[in-house]
């Protein structure tokens, strides 16, 4: 199985999964689609909330990070201090995004905040931001929480905010590449483990750790999904699935 051998297999991939005639060179974790209206609702809203939401967030937080440290002048900080500082950030904003996306579940915030992100049973990579306004600021305090307490350089934020996004993308895709980290890393969440998530809609679905898995399993919100993976046999179609 190879990697995308130039930017025209890549957007030949892009309209077949609009269409809905995704690649059979990757594992589709879902066999439905969403339509091409459910796809332009996405990214006509994240439009909205990136120039809306995201874009002030920014601008008011940066004073914020000057205050607590951030420098952007050389030199650069070791690939030590980057590491250590990331590791950090990883550790620290599954914690928090744990806790925060539990609460969001809840019968009153799930029904008047959190069921905006679910509207998507089958995610795709860009439904990873598609959230209401209030949640986008709750659960982006886990993200940068770690950065507001230790200062790090611009380039380590840059840095941080990079693997962020593409984890929390990959985790919505809706496919199991073979060079996903949860083929290699035991506690990597990956697009099958929240895809569970997804699926179930409902307000105690388990599986709410971001990044890494350790949360679900220390307090057992991920018991459903252990038990399916266990039950699981070639072949056997897991759409549709209820509540464990």
């Amino acid at each position: 199985m190879r990697v995308f051998s130039s930017y025209q297999d890549f957007l030949l991939y892009i309209l077949r999964e609009r269409d809905g005639l995704a690649s059979t060179r990757f594992s589709l974790i879902q066999t439905k689609n969403n339509s091409p209206a459910a796809q332009e609702k996405c990214i006509t809203r994240l439009l909205l909330y990136h120039f809306g939401v995201n874009l002030p967030v920014m601008i008011f937080s940066y004073p914020v990070f000057r205050y607590m440290g951030m420098q952007s002048s050389l030199p650069l900080p070791s690939w030590k201090v980057v590491l250590t500082q990331i590791i950090f950030y990883f550790i620290l904003e599954d914690f928090v995004f744990y806790w925060g996306h539990r609460i969001l579940h809840t019968k009153w915030l799930y029904k008047h905040v959190h069921s905006v992100h679910h509207e998507y049973a089958t995610p795709f990579g860009l439904t990873s931001e598609y959230a209401h306004p209030a949640e986008i600021l709750f659960l982006g305090f886990a993200t940068i929480v770690g950065p507001a307490i230790t200062g790090p350089h611009l380039i380590t934020l840059w840095l941080w905010m990079v693997l962020r996004v593409l984890e929390t993308v990959e985790a919505h895709c809706g496919y199991h590449f073979p060079w996903s980290l949860s083929n290699f890393l035991p506690l990597y969440g990956g697009a099958d483990f929240h895809d569970y998530h997804h699926r179930l809609l409902y307000t105690k679905s388990g599986n709410y750790s971001s990044t890494f898995t350790y949360m679900d399993w220390i307090f057992g919100t991920d018991k459903g999904y252990r038990k399916l993976k266990a039950l699981k046999k070639p072949g056997i179609e897991e759409d549709g699935i209820k509540e464990m």
